[in-house]
C-alpha cells in the first residue's frame, strides 16, 4: 500500500543557477528520528551548466542510488542560500537553509513533516549490512523457467517454478502490491515472492510471478495505469498458466499481497476458473476508510500522540474527499487550500507542531504535496475503490485471509472483521480469516513495528506465516 511516512524515495534532480559563491556539491549525511533512527545520504554534483544532480541512499533499509527528480537550488546572503528537493513516487519533498558551508538544516516532509538536517562529509554513513538468509539460492529441488507471454497488447515476463515429477499440479499466481514491482515483489533488498514460490513449489504447487507493467521482461506504461489496468494483466497470467502442461487448471488459485489481495477477489469473482485465493493483508474496508486509518496508525508508530493521530483522520478523509470531488486540479487546489486553512487557523499548537505546521507556508507546501499525489490517475481511482461487493459476490472459491497485527499500512483489527462479514454475507463454504501476532505489513516479526524498520531485519517473511498458508492448501486445494 501507499504510505505516508518515509521508507526510502526516487528523485531525479534538477535545479536553478546559482552564484558560484555557493556550491552543493558534495555528500551530505542526515538523520531522521521516526522511532528510531532512520539515516539518509544526499549525492550532489554540480554539471557545467551550473545545474545539479543527485542521488539519494538509504542505507539502514539497504537502498542506494535513488535518482531524484527534481531540486531548485537558491543563492543568496550567507544564512539565505536553500536547497530543495522533491521524490515524486514516494511524494517526499525536502527544503533546507544552508547554515554554513557544511550544514544544510530543514524540513523533510512526507504527509508529515519532520526537522531534518543534512551535513556535507568526505564519507558516507555506511549501516550494517542486512543479511537476507531466506532468499532461495540454487541448486532448487524443482524446475524454474524464465517465461514471457503476451496479451492486452503488452508482454509480460516472469517465473514459472514447477515441482519435481509427472503430473498435473495445483497452481498459484502471486499478485504484487502497489507501486511498480519487479516479479520477486523485491524491496529493501528482500524478495517476498521468491520466498514465498518457493515455499510453496517445495509443497507441490506450480507458482507464476510475474514483472509489473514497465519493469523486467514486461512492457507498458504503469505510470498512466490504475488498478482496472493491473486486474486485466492478472486475467492475462491466468489465461498464460492455464496453457501450461504441468497445471491442474481446476486448481489454480491467486496469492495477493496489500493492493494484490485487492486484486484477487476482483478477478475471482468475474471469473468461474479460480479455486482458491490467499489474501495477505489485503483491504476489507473503502480505501478511503483504510488509509485514513494507516495514517493514523503510521503517525503513531512514529511518536505522534494518539489522540492527535486519530483526531486526524477525519481531516484526512475529507482532503481526499474535496480532491476526488472536484472537477479540475485547479479547483481541487482552491477548495483544499480554503479547508486547510481553515483547519490550521483552529487548531491547536501540539496538533500543529505534531504534525510539523509551523506556519501558513507549511499549509501550501502540504496542499501542494496532496494534490500532486492524490490526482494522479492510479490515486483517483484507488481511494475510490470498495472491496466489499468483490468479497460478497465470491462463490465457491476457497478464500484464506491473512493480517499481521502489527500491520500500520493495512490495520488487521479493522480489516480482518470487514473481510469476515463480506465472505459470510457471500457463497464462499470454505474460508479463514486468521491474525497472525507479531507480524507487520511484510509478515516479517518485526520489533519496533514502523515503516523504517522493513529493511532493517534479516527475516523476510515469518516462518509461521508461511506455515499458516502452505498447512491451509494442503489441507484445502490439494
Amino acid at each position: 500500500m501507499k504510505i505516508k511516512i518515509i521508507i526510502l524515495a526516487i528523485t531525479l534532480f534538477m535545479c536553478n543557477k546559482m552564484n558560484a559563491q555557493t556550491n552543493f556539491s558534495g555528500t551530505w549525511n542526515g538523520t531522521l528520528n521516526i522511532a528510531g533512527q532512520l539515516h539518509l545520504v544526499l549525492h550532489i554534483t554540480q554539471l557545467a551548466d551550473g545545474t545539479y544532480s543527485g542521488t539519494l541512499d538509504s542505507p539502514d533499509q539497504n537502498v542506494t542510488g535513488i535518482k531524484c527528480d527534481k531540486v531548485v537550488a537558491q543563492a543568496g546572503l550567507p544564512g539565505s542560500s536553500s536547497l530543495s528537493f522533491t521524490i515524486d513516487k514516494l511524494k517526499v519533498s525536502y527544503t533546507g537553509k544552508l547554515v554554513n558551508d557544511s550544514t544544510l538544516s530543514g524540513t523533510f516532509t512526507q504527509g508529515v513533516n519532520i526537522p531534518l538536517d543534512f551535513h556535507r562529509s568526505d564519507v558516507a554513513y555506511v549501516a550494517k549490512q542486512i543479511n537476507h538468509p531466506q532468499t532461495p539460492k540454487p541448486p532448487f529441488p524443482y524446475k524454474t523457467e524464465d517465461v514471457t507471454y503476451t496479451n492486452n497488447g503488452l508482454q509480460y515476463g516472469g517465473t514459472l517454478t514447477v515441482p519435481q515429477g509427472n503430473g498435473k499440479f495445483p497452481a498459484v499466481l502471486l499478485i504484487t502490491g502497489s507501486g511498480q514491482q519487479d516479479r520477486d515483489e523485491t524491496i529493501f533488498g528482500h524478495k517476498p515472492f521468491a520466498v514465498l514460490a518457493d515455499a510453496l513449489t517445495r509443497d507441490g504447487f506450480v507458482v507464476l510471478r510475474v514483472d509489473d507493467r514497465g519493469i523486467g521482461n514486461s512492457t507498458g506504461n504503469f505510470a498512466t495505469s490504475t488498478t482496472a489496468d493491473f486486474v486485466k494483466d492478472v486475467n492475462a497470467s491466468v489465461d498464460y498458466l492455464k496453457t501450461r502442461a504441468e497445471v491442474n487448471d481446476k486448481k489454480v488459485g491467486l496469492l495477493g499481497h496489500s493492493e494484490g489481495g485487492m486484486i484477487a477477489p476482483v478477478v475471482a469473482s468475474q471469473r468461474k476458473d479460480i479455486d482458491f485465493i490467499v489474501l495477505l493483508a489485503a483491504p476489507g474496508v473503502k480505501i478511503i476508510d483504510l488509509m485514513a486509518e494507516q495514517n493514523a496508525a503510521v503517525l503513531k508508530s512514529v511518536g505522534v500522540d494518539a489522540t492527535i493521530a486519530e483526531n486526524i483522520k477525519p481531516v484526512y478523509k475529507q482532503n481526499v474527499t474535496i480532491i476526488n470531488s472536484a472537477p479540475d486540479t485547479a479547483t481541487a487546489k482552491q477548495n483544499l487550500l480554503q479547508y486547510v486553512n481553515d483547519w490550521y487557523s483552529k487548531a491547536d499548537t501540539a496538533t500543529l507542531n505534531a504534525l510539523g505546521f509551523r506556519s501558513p507556508n507549511d499549509v501550501q507546501a502540504y496542499v501542494h504535496d496532496l494534490i500532486a499525489e492524490y490526482s494522479n490517475p492510479w490515486f483517483k481511482y484507488f481511494l475510490q475503490f470498495d472491496p466489499q461487493p468483490y468479497l460478497t459476490q465470491l462463490k465457491k472459491v476457497k478464500v484464506l485471509a491473512l493480517n499481521g497485527s502489527k500491520d500500520i499500512q493495512v490495520v488487521s483489527q479493522q480489516n480482518l472483521p470487514a473481510v469476515r462479514s463480506a465472505l459470510v454475507q457471500g457463497s464462499t463454504k470454505t474460508f479463514e480469516v486468521k491474525e497472525l501476532p507479531g507480524l507487520n505489513h511484510l509478515f516479517q516479526t518485526c520489533h519496533t513495528c514502523t515503516v523504517a524498520e522493513y529493511g532493517q531485519l534479516e527475516e523476510t517473511i515469518a516462518p509461521v506465516a508461511l506455515q499458516t498458508i502452505t498447512d491451509w492448501l494442503n489441507q484445502n486445494v490439494k
